[in-house]
């Protein structure tokens, strides 16, 4: 068999498997992150914080560490995988993380606990080196389902590891739930090592393409991802602050903790469900179209969530506003494929990550602000406006696009 390189409209002959090893990578590393929010103050609180406000300070100080590095590194990490190779940066992230959750689990301090977190950021960064890896190995008119698939196994990761996280501690410990999710990602160290495989030669011709720096890949359509991508997480960020006062205000105050995990956890559910299908979609009628048309139902379901009345009703909500922000994260990466070079790809989409980062951080602040100054219905409305003109913006990115192709 002829080797079949790697940014070619045909992909890697290796797509499927390497498909398959990143969504189970990136599916075991994005639940090591997320399982601690569940005992994160408890842990805290164990390593020697004694008040409410330090619990509060250091654990909120040891969740964003990890995201405040990781948007930093992103750029950096898809830059070396363009020059290096991405299978190395694969293998890279997971050792790191497995070493990194490890010594989470050994921790004696808060400051080691929140260095260790800092850590596991810069030395992460799994799940969005495979969605570099799968965006430039697979047939350009598979792109969209292949990132949907792997983005299913990004919130399936999402969704699995707090629940793994409140209901493993108690039966071996947290210090060994630590343990165990390191050697959890140790197997899809492993895996990564053996089973991926990149074109022989892949990064030598990246090397050898004479295309123009980092400017040149900030076109419209990219730096419209860009925006996207803020946006998405935004949108699913910005209810967090007040969710479960939200909740308190339609439920019995026995059912409002319960409740409120159910409405986080059916956005992700939604997203888990329409991610691969929606990719599918946007291979058949075009990236542009499932943003735009994602954007605007999203928008326009947050409208009826600052009205209910009964708390079922925002769970189902959020489910189908999940449904329609699932099938953002593998359009926006294959938008920024389909118009960048092969040999920046890899930087173009660490920056896509960076932006969603952002996103991740703005959104519970921007959330918090408006539900302690204006109320939390305000929020919603807030958060849909937001999203309206992000689908705005879209149409128009897209549509100058067109025509500077034709000229």
């Amino acid at each position: 068999m002829t080797s079949t390189p790697t940014d070619s409209a045909d992909g890697s002959r290796y797509w499927q498997q390497n498909l398959f090893v990143c969504v189970f990578g990136s599916f075991t590393t994005i639940i090591a992150m997320t399982l601690l929010l569940p005992f994160l103050p408890l842990y805290v609180e164990q390593l020697g914080a004694t008040t409410h406000a330090a619990i509060s300070l250091w654990s909120g100080l040891a969740y964003g560490a990890t995201f405040f590095s990781a948007a930093l590194t992103a750029p950096l990490w898809g830059r070396l995988g363009d020059r290096y190779g991405r299978k190395l940066m694969l293998i890279r992230a997971s050792l790191g993380m497995a070493v990194a959750m490890t010594l989470l689990g050994m921790a004696h301090s808060v400051w080691q606990l929140v260095a260790l977190r800092l850590l596991a950021g810069l030395l992460g960064g799994y799940a969005s080196g495979s969605m570099i890896l799968v965006a430039t190995q697979t047939p350009k008119a598979r792109t969209g389902w292949a990132l949907g698939v792997l983005s299913s196994g990004i919130m399936a990761g999402n969704f699995i590891g707090p629940l793994i996280g409140g209901s493993l501690p108690p039966l071996i410990g947290i210090r060994a739930t630590f343990m165990v999710a390191g050697a959890t990602i140790f197997i899809s160290f492993l895996a990564t090592t053996f089973l991926l495989r990149e074109e022989p030669g892949a990064a030598i011709r990246r090397k050898k393409e004479s295309v123009p720096e980092d400017a040149a890949g900030f076109t419209r359509p990219v730096l419209a991802m860009l925006v996207t991508g803020t946006l998405l997480m935004v949108a699913n960020m910005s209810i967090e602050p007040i969710i479960t006062l939200y909740v308190a205000q339609l439920v019995a105050s026995t059912q409002v903790t319960f409740v409120a995990g159910l409405v986080m956890a059916s956005a992700a559910l939604g997203s888990i469900v329409s991610a691969s299908w929606l990719g599918r979609l946007a291979d058949r009628n075009g990236p542009w179209t499932v943003i735009i048309g994602c954007l605007l139902v999203a928008g326009l379901l947050l409208i009826p969530q600052a009205m209910v009345t009964r708390g079922w009703q925002l769970v189902v909500l959020r489910f189908f506003m999940g449904v329609a922000l699932g099938g953002l994260l593998p359009c926006i990466a294959s938008v920024i494929r389909h118009n960048v070079p092969d040999k920046i790809a890899g930087r173009m989409l660490g920056y896509s990550t960076s932006a969603q980062y952002v996103g991740q951080v703005a959104g519970p602040l921007l959330g918090g602000f408006i539900g302690g100054h204006f109320g939390m219905r305000p929020v919603f409305f807030g958060t849909c406006a937001l999203l309206v003109i992000g689908a705005g913006y879209n149409a128009f990115a897209r549509l100058a696009s067109a025509r500077g192709n034709q000229n």
